[in-house]
């Protein structure tokens, strides 16, 4: 395979490991194709299907019009027809045009044949804020794709789930919306390409502790680390989980870790009002109620449409914000 290479790789940005998916996908099926704006020559406007094009050929990364909804429908139409299309959307905000597309095509075709019919397509999409991008390029719509019965929903937090996560949902039968957390796309992990510990829709806990849980998933989860670190300076054990997937959500894994530290505290960048945190609490709640000694805490984004670049930090869950949380939780 042109460029990859097996076994351990240290140093790897996220970008480059799910470039190293795609390779390895693209490589392993020929019904494999990529599809997005500027995918091909470009690369991408993030540099993440670099090489791709020229290695695999233009049937194979497709350079496709400005037009969401028709790259998606382009890609349930190869789906019906047994290839596994993998498609970019090139910032979070401008997979809405493709949404009708999604939401009442891709998310239904399976139940709508009696199961007769399999829509094995791929939807990467970068999201989330910290880089100082424009209107339309910072949002977190995670929860508008959980809400929908037949879509599966994940997000990787660092680059070895990247590279992973990726080849599992190209190899499933299901459509899989892939966010991507863009703020973290040139931060450093080990990727070891030989094997993977984890189903697509499991969590993990990424730290173990005992006096309160700590949940995140994609760019949230380093904010939950650093939090976790600066408690242990207060004495607090804090246990870390990355959900990885948002729809399935690994409820059982939570559940775990609530019945040992008795407090939930939910970090995510979307807006909290309506958001998975709010699943995540009515569930845990319903589960571990006599378990739970202090109410189940949200810290994520504000019910607001993303700020302009220069107010974001103060628009985020940072450091200071989790840690707040933490300390409410265990004053109960």
């Amino acid at each position: 395979m042109p460029g990859h290479t097996s076994g351990t790789a240290p140093g790897t940005p996220l970008a480059k490991a799910i470039n190293e998916a795609l390779r390895a996908s693209l490589e392993a099926d020929p019904k494999v194709l990529v599809m997005g704006e500027d995918v091909g020559r470009l690369g991408g406007v993030f540099r993440v299907t670099d090489g791709l094009q020229k290695d695999f050929g233009e049937d194979r990364v497709v350079d496709t019009p400005l037009a969401e909804s028709g790259i998606v429908g382009t890609a349930i139409g190869l789906a019906l027809r047994g290839y596994r299309p993998v498609v970019e959307i090139q910032f979070d905000g401008f997979v809405f045009p493709a949404y009708d597309q999604i939401v009442t095509q891709l998310a239904k075709m399976h139940a709508r044949s009696l199961g007769k019919v399999r829509m094995p397509v791929v939807i990467r999409i970068p999201y989330g804020g910290g880089i100082g991008a424009v209107e339309h390029h910072s949002e977190s719509p995670e929860t508008l794709f959980a809400h929908v019965a037949g879509l599966k929903v994940v997000s990787p937090s660092n680059a070895s789930d990247a590279y992973w996560m990726l080849r599992q949902a190209i190899t499933g039968n299901d459509p899989v919306i892939y966010f991507e957390p863009k703020r973290r796309y040139y931060e450093r992990g080990t990727v070891d390409t030989s094997a993977t510990d984890l189903p697509l829709h499991r969590a993990r806990v990424v730290r173990p502790g005992n006096d309160l849980t700590l949940v995140g998933y994609g760019p949230a989860v380093r904010t939950c680390l650093e939090a976790a670190d600066e408690a242990e300076h207060q004495g607090r054990s804090i246990e870390v989980l990355d959900l990885r997937s948002i729809s399935p959500l690994d409820f059982d894994t939570v559940q775990t870790s609530v019945e040992k530290t008795r407090r939930l505290v939910v970090v995510h960048e979307a807006p909290v009002f309506f958001g998975s945190g709010a699943e995540i609490a009515a569930r845990i709640t319903e589960r571990c109620f006599y378990r739970l000694e202090a109410p189940v805490l949200r810290v994520g984004g504000y019910h607001m449409p993303y700020p302009p670049s220069r107010f974001e930090e103060e628009y985020l869950p940072d450091l200071d914000r989790v840690l707040y949380a933490v300390d409410r939780a265990m004053a109960f």
